[in-house]
């Protein structure tokens, strides 16, 4: 059975995971209007004002009113802080892992869970730097420049929420994790070039942990079996082979052998026409050597 998510308008993996369309019957959202509503009759019943809260837990009023309208995502420090300023005996703090979810865009959210479960990730990445390898600046920065332009909350729910993505490396027991990456992807400095050095040495860092291959796919290869564009090959903690694919205007993750089967035959293609491991972290630190 081949199971398909879609949207419109939003990217996850290989862009800003921006607003489109598909957000305002976002489930999330509507949860998060819940949560904000709740947290608002919890707040006036213990007889306090936004100001008197924003006071006790030590945020600003204006992220009190926000989180209370739906409109922020609180952190989860924020919950816990305010569940026991109101005196909620943890019915707030216990929606704190639905309101995680809550930071990515519908469609992305299973992918997310199985990623965060995989025992095994495959990534071929065409167009940025594979959002597991990001780092912080150059997250900010492929956030930052996304259009539409997305307000500054978003763009910090969406850097929270990939940066936490990468506690996959520290899961034990470790999962399995290859990259192949366009050459032309690393060399582009987005951001600007301290932040292409920043990317850089966090590639640098997180290649050499045994569980983690990056390749780099030289812009002067002859043949490339990756022209149909990104792709991430999964693995699940139940032996279950996955594909996911990303487009600009949908997304799909497939179950079905043929098309699994079909993206794994490319993806050993694709490393086989790349660097080595060695060879492209080798690569990688002559780049940032010459910046």
């Amino acid at each position: 059975m081949d199971t398909v998510i879609g949207t419109v308008g939003a990217i996850g993996e290989q862009g800003g995971a921006g607003y489109g369309a598909e957000d305002t019957a976002d489930p999330g959202n509507g949860f998060l209007r819940c949560f904000g509503r709740q947290m608002k009759l919890l707040r006036e019943a213990a007889g306090l004002t936004q100001a008197e809260l924003a006071v006790l837990v030590g945020y600003g009023e204006a992220q009190i009113a926000s989180v209370e309208q739906g409109r922020r995502i609180p952190k989860p420090e924020l919950v816990d802080a305010v569940d026991r300023a109101v005196g909620a005996g943890g019915v707030l703090s216990a929606m704190k892992a639905e309101l995680g979810r809550a930071r990515y865009p519908g469609f992305f959210r299973e992918y997310v869970r199985l990623e965060a479960e995989a025992t095994e990730l495959h990534a071929y990445d065409s167009q940025v730097v594979n959002g597991l390898l990001q780092c912080e600046e150059y997250a900010r920065a492929v956030f930052a420049m996304w259009r539409p332009l997305l307000d500054e909350d978003t763009v910090e729910q969406r850097l929270a929420a990939r940066l936490d993505r990468q506690k996959l490396f520290a899961r034990r027991p470790a999962p399995l994790l290859s990259f192949v990456i366009e050459e032309a992807v690393i060399r582009r400095p987005l951001g600007g070039p301290h932040i292409l050095r920043c990317q850089l040495e966090q590639l640098i860092l997180v290649g050499h942990q045994r569980n983690v291959e990056i390749q780099v796919m030289p812009i002067d290869r002859d043949e490339h079996a990756g022209l149909a564009g990104a792709f991430t090959l999964i693995l699940s903690k139940t032996r279950r082979r996955m594909g996911y694919v990303e487009a600009q205007s949908q997304s799909a993750i497939h179950s079905d052998p043929v098309k699994v089967q079909n993206l794994e035959a490319t993806y050993g293609i694709l490393r086989a026409q790349a660097l080595t491991p060695k060879e492209s972290m080798g690569w990688i630190e002559t780049l940032l050597g010459e910046l």
